[in-house]
């Protein structure tokens, strides 16, 4: 029965992040559209590629024994493609200086992922010492992923707009890591609960901030409008009151020139 309730939550695990993968599929269209990366971070998506790219090796046999972590093989494998492709074509359209910002994250992130590969694969010679040298990196790598949002979610307070924090994102973040806690606690494995614990916390949280700040962005175009009308009110009192002004001192002057011709 643990199995099989394991295999089942295994299996709404892939789910779920397969929709937290694709997610970002609506704002790379927006990319398209614009061919413009906005103020979008690419940060998320390469802490996301490195997760996949552990957890992959984790599911592996050469580092757990044969396959007792199928659904982390299939799903990190199809986060490893989707993710690549998301970070190619933020690079092909971000600025100059946002690209030298990828290069900064992207190729330590490839070198750390072969760095434990290669360690794990020659210095280890049995699956528990792979397992917890592995799962150790692959920590640091979820919590990493998963709390990358942190960005966002500080712009989110400071603009008090989420329009760079889709809802669909936060809400697929909180429910895959809600699933693989839930499978790592089934599973007596603390290296695939305890990022999660961390996760889904802040999954609530980005929630939280979402609903508190998604109706503030529908305000600012009528106050810029309301703005705008001031302005034109404004210059429009001007206007008349130069014409006012204009039309007394043409008064004054013919009056002058009233009395100055009976003067004479």
């Amino acid at each position: 029965m643990g199995d099989k309730l394991r295999l089942f939550i295994g299996i709404f695990g892939n789910g779920a992040s397969l929709l937290l993968y694709t997610a970002p599929i609506l704002t790379f269209s927006r990319v398209f559209k614009k061919k413009s990366t906005e103020e979008f971070s690419c940060f998320p998506y390469v802490m996301t590629l490195f997760n996949c790219l552990i957890y992959t090796w984790y599911g592996l046999p050469i580092v757990s024994h044969l396959w007792e972590n199928l659904p982390l093989v299939t799903i990190n494998g199809v986060g490893i493609l989707l993710e690549s492709i998301f970070i190619f074509i933020y690079f092909w359209y971000s600025s100059p200086k946002e690209k030298i910002k990828v290069g900064v994250t992207f190729v330590p992130v490839i070198v750390l992922f072969g760095l434990t590969a290669a360690i794990s694969a020659v210095v280890f010679d049995d699956h528990h010492h792979r397992k917890s040298f592995v799962g150790s990196v692959g920590l640091v790598a979820s919590i990493s992923m998963y709390g990358s949002p942190l960005i966002v979610m500080k712009k989110v307070i400071e603009t008090k707009s989420v329009e760079y924090m889709p809802f669909y994102l936060s809400f697929f973040s909180f429910l895959a890591s809600s699933l693989w806690l839930a499978y790592g606690l089934l599973s007596h494995d603390l290296f695939l609960a305890s990022p999660n614990m961390v996760a889904t916390p802040l999954g609530i949280l980005q929630l939280i901030i979402y609903f508190k700040y998604k109706n503030k962005k529908e305000l600012a175009p009528t106050t810029m409008e309301i703005s705008k009308r001031n302005d034109d009110d404004e210059e429009k009192s001007k206007t008349t009151l130069e014409l006012v002004v204009d039309v007394d001192r043409d008064r004054d002057g013919d009056a002058n020139e009233k009395t100055s011709n009976n003067a004479c």
